[in-house]
């Protein structure tokens, strides 16, 4: 058994603190937050509740089966709702938006009658993002790549010069020579932004998220991700784990290469030092790099960083809304027609803030009738944005820095005139926003990034990044600024992967789930 410090109580400090306290070792998570989630927050107001942070619930099995190494089920945890349609599309200048479905019939016919012959692209489409992410879960996401000896795998050499055309073929190139409409090729490479990036710096590989939300379909958990948030850190806390909150961490203690504990701040002021044997930081990785470890122990240099991509920045704006907005779905996406420019504007060389912008709303009130007021709505949009503090803070009811306000105000604006939803403006009754500054404040994020470092092709798989430190023993990492990513389920296999790691286990793939029934000593 292992004194193990954990630093940050988002979901990756969560699931990793569940799973290590399952094997049997002493594990306390230290929080700088009053409350737990990370960007997977919470805010409530005069009866609304709002996820502040992730709010698509894909790749189910990577969920379950978390939940079965701790001994228990998606379906004992949560409510999950199937989305049919899983996601509305609205187009600049178009008056008429694109539904689609959980169900890969549907959606074959969707595209079909769009563009003669789609369907059947997509078809071929969907069997190469299955067999993508068959592949992906049995060799590469599951895999910390310290045994260079898991990518020899026969099964990923029978498949080496395809996987080769996948990495370095960009995603937009790869839609393009099967589909003409642009309507399609946006709705197949908007993904991209979930990855933080671009369709045109994104990996092809990455065609992979279509099997998830055209094949799979999208889920919903009743109450909000707040319920999953809270799950994990039951199953954290049953498992002996302790979670404090109000606990800024200051400072990584090393002694002869070796990590031996953590400093922290209490909500007093009062600094604390803790040993450990292990220490685990959730946090971002370029926080934990530049601010918490000694410089004699980091392992990129400033100028590395410099040329690394953080990713995009967002403003949030969570809105209540009295009365219904039957024009949007519980998720909505909204798509500008001048497409590079868009995204040329949040990446490119002179980044700026997007006008009219390419921007996500989830309206969570559609299947969840506890997230709003009876006879309202509840909002949340996403603005992408350039990775840059200096757009500012948010704010309550438009107390926000002036760029981040009129951002929010752009995108009310645009939703009602796209959506044709015309008084929208005048029918919000609660107002907040969030911008890149939050996002550095409140969780340390590398230049304000939303989501973290993007998933380009040097930030990708065995380029991302290891679980385990290069230059402090005993330092381990878990996070979406780590492998093997951004999202909610790959920071759950980023826990499971420290969780390899402390084991001793090199090889790709998950842990085998325990035989029901059976608890593993």
């Amino acid at each position: 058994m292992s004194r193990i410090a954990v630093i940050g109580a988002g979901i990756a400090g969560l699931a990793t603190a569940a799973l290590l306290g399952r094997d049997g070792h002493d594990v306390t998570v230290y929080e700088a937050n009053d409350e737990i989630g990370g960007r997977a927050g919470r805010w409530d107001a005069a009866g609304f509740r709002f996820d502040t942070g992730p709010s698509w619930f894909l790749m189910p099995e990577v969920f379950e089966h978390f939940f079965r190494l701790m001994g228990t089920t998606s379906a004992d945890q949560l409510d999950l709702t199937r989305l049919d349609p899983g996601y509305r599309v609205y187009f600049e200048g178009r008056e008429d938006p694109i539904d689609l479905y959980a169900d890969r019939s549907r959606s074959v016919a969707v595209f079909e009658a769009i563009e003669p012959g789609a369907g059947g692209a997509l078809e071929r489409h969907l069997d190469s993002a299955a067999e993508t992410t068959r592949l992906a879960l049995d060799h590469f996401l599951y895999n910390d790549f310290s045994a260079p000896s898991t990518l020899l795998a026969p099964a990923v050499l029978r498949r080496a010069g395809r996987l080769g055309r996948l990495l370095f073929q960009p995603l937009d190139r790869f839609i393009a020579g099967r589909f003409r409409d642009a309507r399609l090729r946006k709705i197949l490479g908007y993904p991209a932004v979930f990855l933080g990036t671009s369709p045109s710096a994104a990996p092809s590989m990455y065609h992979l998220m279509s099997h998830f939300d055209l094949e799979d379909g999208v889920l919903y958990p009743q109450g909000g991700f707040r319920e999953l948030i809270d799950s994990v850190a039951r199953l954290a806390r049953a498992s002996g784990a302790q979670i404090v909150t109000g606990a800024r961490v200051t400072g990584i203690r090393v002694e002869h290469r070796t990590a031996r504990g953590i400093r922290y701040l209490d909500g007093a002021g009062v600094e604390h030092a803790v040993e450990a044997d292990v220490v685990v930081s959730a946090a971002d990785v370029h926080h934990t790099e530049t601010a918490l470890l000694p410089a004699a122990s980091r392992s990129r240099s400033d100028a590395s960083w410099a040329r690394a991509d953080p990713g995009p920045g967002a403003v949030l704006v969570m809105l209540g809304i009295r009365g219904e907005l039957p024009d949007l779905l519980h998720h909505t996406l909204f798509f500008t027609e001048d497409w590079e420019l868009n995204f040329d504007r949040i990446f490119g060389s002179e980044p700026s803030v997007p006008d009219p912008a390419s921007l996500y709303v989830c309206k969570p009130s559609a299947s969840d009738a506890g997230v709003a007021p009876l006879g309202h709505e509840n909002l949340f949009v996403l603005v992408p944005v350039p990775a840059d503090p200096s757009i500012g803070r948010g704010g309550i009811d438009g107390a926000g820095d002036r760029v981040v306000e009129q951002v929010a105000d752009a995108a009310i604006a645009q939703i009602s005139s796209w959506a044709g939803i015309p008084d929208l403006a005048s029918r919000v009754v609660v107002r907040r926003t969030v911008g890149p500054s939050d996002f550095e404040t409140d969780f340390n994020s590398w230049c304000g990034s939303a989501l973290g470092p993007g998933h380009v092709l040097r930030q990708s798989a065995f380029l991302r990044g290891r679980t385990a430190s290069s230059t402090v023993n005993r330092l381990y990492f878990a996070g979406a600024t780590t492998v093997p990513g951004i999202g909610l389920p790959m920071c759950l296999i980023s826990a499971e992967l420290v969780a390899k790691a402390l084991r001793g286990d090199r090889r790709a793939g998950p842990i085998p789930e325990p035989v029901a029934g059976q608890v593993r000593a």
